[in-house]
């Protein structure tokens, strides 16, 4: 079964031809995609990764925005019309250094500064999980890993997309369900730039269970701030072509890459290697109860390592002129955390407005909006569910049309269960609709 690799040319670089300009944001799910490209292509290639959600670089949040449209513009001319506008000078990965800030669910400006980071030679530093905590050098200990299914409560979006609270918030909580490994406080200020490998010795009680590393920024004030992560299925210890259950009471060494992150811990600060075998809502739970005892590991921090020649500053931002609209509701996004007392269920219910809106060209008024409940019990890795419900609407006069998608996803031992629904209206009269079953195998998910 080969469909884990479907629509990725990134399996043969070779068969990427074309100059390319590679844009990524820290909020982000593509992050990872750009040093990838700038290391592997054999085409001309240059990598951009600002703070910004998943969003062109001239509008996105957090700012500082730059002028996405003039460097497009730049490397068009160059590769498509053979004009000399020197993006082959251009440093060859230029990334936006996060300074250390109070962690927020969504931020409007990220402090930091722009790099030139030369990713071929820079320097490294190991840290080894040791009873002390993170340490220079190793020693003996065992910790169990079992934490509740619903630890990752603040993980945000895979994909920050929608411009809402979808950023990792303060981890105070997601750490106190996990195993922590904490450094002394810093001496001088430690600035992580790139894709940090975590290799753990790990003993596993069930044949199909996860592992969820986070690196995070323990700050003076108490706030701890998500830098970096990692999730495996530890089936795929050896790669997700073809998954092999875990041995069982026997310890297997594992190695885990983090996510690429361009951050800067100041002095004082803490660095902390939190771990868990669960990450809810970001990652389905495994089939049944699977505890971890970790018996050793380290982590290797790639760090900074600028370029001789400094970045030079981007152009502003500029953007074509807005739509002639009037909005009729406002936008608004939320996700709201609740627990049902009697059941015990937690439930994370995320709302994301898109607000109505008058087109004043031509007096459409379009509105959307769309709702997530994602629910699961802390005890029972079985209890994970999803249910989402989406409504576009358009409306003209007397005229009027809408859709309705719902979508519902769980599992059992041996297989998710997916349902869908989809109702088309024109004015209150349905015209349209179909509903979807299916169920797909687990296959060591």
């Amino acid at each position: 079964d080969d469909y884990w690799k479907h629509g990725s040319v990134c399996e043969d670089y070779s068969a990427i031809g074309a100059a390319t300009l590679a844009i990524g944001g820290w909020g982000d799910a593509y992050k990872n995609s750009v040093q990838v490209l700038v290391e592997n292509l054999k085409a001309p290639v240059k990598g951009i990764i600002g703070p910004w959600i998943h969003k062109y670089p001239h509008f996105a949040t957090p700012e500082p925005r730059i002028g996405f449209l003039q460097e497009a513009l730049r490397w068009w001319d160059r590769w498509l019309k053979g004009l000399e506008t020197g993006v082959e000078n251009d440093p060859d990965l230029r990334l936006y250094l996060l300074e250390s800030d109070r962690p927020r669910p969504d931020y409007d400006f990220r402090a930091g500064r722009w790099i030139n980071q030369n990713f071929r030679e820079a320097p490294t530093r190991v840290l080894h999980l040791s009873a002390e905590g993170l340490a220079d050098a190793p020693s003996a200990f065992r910790r169990l890993v079992d934490t509740p299914y619903d630890t990752g409560a603040d993980s945000g979006e895979f994909c920050a997309i929608w411009g809402g609270p979808d950023l990792p918030g303060d981890q105070r909580r997601d750490d106190r369900q996990s195993v922590c490994f904490d450094s002394a406080p810093l001496g001088k200020a430690l600035a992580v730039v790139g894709a940090p490998v975590v290799r753990l010795t790990v003993e596993c009680t069930a044949p199909v269970a996860q592992i969820a590393v986070r690196l995070n920024d323990l700050r003076p004030d108490g706030s701890v701030v998500r830098v970096t992560y990692g999730l495996l299925n530890l089936t795929h210890r050896n790669g997700p072509q073809h998954p092999v259950p875990m041995p069982t009471g026997t310890p297997v060494e594992i190695t885990l890459r983090l996510d690429q992150i361009a951050y800067e811990l100041p002095a004082g600060h803490q660095l902390r290697l939190s771990v868990s075998n669960a990450y809810w809502p970001l990652a389905w739970p495994a089939p049944g109860p699977a505890s971890l005892v970790l018996h050793g590991g380290s982590v290797e921090l790639p760090l900074i390592n600028e370029g001789r020649a400094p970045v030079a500053d981007f152009p502003p931002p500029e953007c074509a002129p807005g739509a002639n609209v009037r909005y009729l509701r406002p936008t608004s996004n939320r996700r709201e955390f609740r627990t049902d007392r009697e059941s015990g269920v937690v439930t994370l219910e995320i709302t994301d407005d898109f607000g109505e809106i008058e087109l004043l060209n031509h007096g459409m008024i379009v509105s959307s909006i769309a709702r997530e409940w994602l629910s699961i019990h802390p005890d029972e890795p079985l209890s994970a569910r999803i249910r989402a419900f989406w409504v576009d609407t358009m409306r003209r006069g007397d005229w009027a049309v809408r859709t309705e998608a719902e979508s519902e996803m769980w599992s059992d031992e041996t297989e998710f269960h997916l349902r869908a629904q989809l109702r088309a209206y024109e004015g209150e009269t349905c015209i349209f609709e179909r509903e979807y079953k299916e169920q797909i195998a687990r296959k060591l998910l």
